[in-house]
C-alpha cells in the first residue's frame, strides 16, 4: 500500500478549477518532484493534502487512513507536514525556540521534545545558530528553520514547497544531499521545485501538472523526453541540453 494515495482530487475557485481530478501516489521512502509551470495548481495539491483548503471531490489516504475533513493540525500529528515558499518564522522566538514550536505538536513531554529539536537543528545545520533570532539570518538558513520546523514534528512525509529556490550556489550543492539524510531518517519526500537540474538529479520519480491536471508521471529521464511536457513547461532548449 502507498503511504499517500491520491484519488480523483478536485478544486474549484469560483468558475476556475485549480486541481482536475488529480490521481497520484507516493511511496515509502520516495523522493517524488511536483512540477509544472506558474499556476498549474502544485501548492493547492500541497493545501489540499494538508488540510488547509478542503477538495469539491477526491479523496486522500494517507497510511491507509482517509484525511478529509481533518485540521492542518490533526494531518500533521497522523504524520504529514509541509513548508510554505513565504517564510514566516516567529520573529520573537529564537531559532531553537522556533523549532520547539513544531516538537512541541508532536509531544507535551519538555525533555521528548527536546530531543527531537535538538536532532532536527543538528540536521539542519542550524545547532550553532540556535540562540539566535529569525532576522540575523539570511534567507537560505531561514530555509532549513523552516525544515527544521517541520522535521521536529516528527513526520512520516515532509513536503516542500520551493525548498530550493533562493539558496546561495554553496547551499544549492549540498542541499540534494540534505535531502537524502533526511531520507535515512525515515522521511519520505513530495516537492515542489522549478529548478529542473536539482528536480531531475534527486528524484525518484515526478508528477507534472498543467492547468490543474497531470498530463505525466513517471522517473526524470522519461519526463525529461515527454513531449507534452516539453511543450507545457520544459521548452525544446531544456529538451535538448
Amino acid at each position: 500500500m502507498s503511504l499517500l494515495q491520491v484519488t480523483g482530487l478536485t478544486r474549484r475557485f469560483g468558475g476556475l478549477v485549480a486541481v482536475n481530478h488529480l490521481d497520484f501516489a507516493v511511496e515509502t521512502g520516495e523522493i517524488v518532484g511536483l512540477i509544472g509551470p506558474n499556476g498549474a495548481g502544485k501548492t493547492t495539491v500541497f493545501s489540499l493534502l494538508t488540510g488547509f483548503l478542503r477538495p469539491d471531490h477526491g479523496h486522500v489516504v494517507f497510511d491507509g487512513a482517509p484525511l478529509r475533513n481533518l485540521s492542518p493540525h490533526k494531518i500533521c500529528l497522523r504524520g504529514m507536514v509541509r513548508t510554505f515558499q513565504n517564510l514566516k518564522p516567529f520573529p520573537r522566538l529564537t531559532i531553537r525556540e522556533n523549532v520547539a514550536v513544531g516538537a512541541l505538536a508532536r509531544t507535551a513531554d519538555r525533555k521528548v521534545s527536546a530531543r527531537y529539536v535538538a536532532e532536527a537543528l543538528e540536521l539542519m545545520g542550524l545547532a550553532d545558530m540556535a540562540n539566535r533570532m529569525p532576522n540575523e539570518l539570511p534567507i537560505g538558513h531561514l530555509k532549513m528553520l523552516e525544515m527544521a520546523k517541520a522535521l521536529a514534528t516528527q513526520p512520516r512525509l515532509l513536503l516542500l514547497d520551493e525548498p530550493y529556490a533562493g539558496l546561495t550556489p554553496s547551499e544549492g550543492a549540498q542541499f540534494g544531499d540534505l535531502l537524502q539524510r533526511i531520507r535515512k531518517k525515515g522521511v519520505t519526500i513530495c516537492l515542489i521545485e522549478h529548478v529542473m537540474r536539482f528536480v531531475m538529479a534527486v528524484c525518484d520519480r515526478i508528477v507534472v501538472l498543467h492547468h490543474g491536471e497531470k498530463i505525466a508521471e513517471g522517473k526524470p529521464s522519461a519526463v525529461a523526453s515527454n513531449p507534452a511536457v516539453i511543450k507545457a513547461y520544459l521548452g525544446k532548449a531544456y529538451a535538448g541540453s
